[in-house]
């Protein structure tokens, strides 16, 4: 057993004897073999019930531990920034009650975008499914989805490009003309993660954070935009212009 394994192994058994928790998971980098040794470990929780931070405390564990909702009280409600034997551990909670309503949603096509920290656009509550997808199993038996939701492709892409859409139509009528750059750049960074968003839900590919998303549906020509992007209102439209065409052509690409 090497001292990965070993280390996963422990963390894996202490979590699993909290109370309530009926699984333990391996996400980010490490779960997809894509991580660097100095790559932190992504960990979650699935609890049934009540879920008490205060033991995942009394392990003694050095770091900050949230209070149920600590993160923004949505789908994401809560975790801890951990060190474990000199090694950066994240632990996110996950109300098994909440995973399966998210689940059922997503099989109808139906699913909310929230507000989280360190996510420009938000996240999709079906990346709760995402995660289950696509992380590796270390306790338990949490639920797996079969595959992505065929409603799922039908109603998410329509729904992050028509976001997107609005995002920059509202740029070029409400910023472009003020001379604003940050805020039209902040648009067209907002509007190219949406339309990420709306690609890889075409193709019916998980998404479980931004890291890379704009690489992987094929934007990375919006960095060219933001790059060059000058001061005044009609170099401003111009930008939002080329980003229009951008998106549009990765969009209809994703069919």
């Amino acid at each position: 057993m090497n001292d990965d394994t070993r280390f996963l192994s422990t963390v894996t058994d202490r979590l699993a004897t909290l109370p309530g928790v009926r699984g333990v998971t391996l996400g980010g980098s490490r779960a997809q073999g894509a991580h660097r040794p100095d790559s932190d470990w992504d960990m979650a929780v699935y609890y049934r019930g009540a879920f008490d931070p205060a033991d995942l405390r009394a392990l003694g564990w050095d770091g900050e531990v949230s209070e149920i909702g600590g993160w923004g009280g949505g789908v994401f409600n809560g975790g801890a920034w951990l060190t474990v034997e000199g090694r950066r551990v994240d632990v996110h909670y996950r109300d098994l009650d909440v995973v399966e309503q998210v689940m059922a949603d997503a099989e109808e096509g139906r699913f909310r975008v929230e507000p989280l920290m360190f996510h420009l656009a938000g996240i999709p509550t079906y990346l709760l499914m995402a995660e289950l997808a696509v992380n590796r199993v270390l306790h338990g038996e949490p639920p797996r989805p079969a595959g992505y939701p065929a409603a799922l492709r039908r109603t998410a892409p329509e729904r992050w490009y028509g976001t997107a859409t609005a995002t920059l139509a509202y740029a070029r009528s409400g910023h472009a003309p003020r001379g604003s750059v940050t805020q039209v750049g902040g648009a067209i960074a907002l509007a190219a993660t949406q339309t990420a968003h709306a690609v890889l839900a075409a193709r019916g590919e998980w998404v479980t954070n931004e890291k890379g998303l704009l690489r992987r549906a094929g934007l990375d020509g919006v960095d060219g935009v933001l790059s060059g992007l000058g001061p005044g209102p009609e170099s401003l439209a111009d930008a939002i212009a080329r980003t229009e065409g951008l998106l549009g052509r990765a969009y209809r690409a994703a069919g």
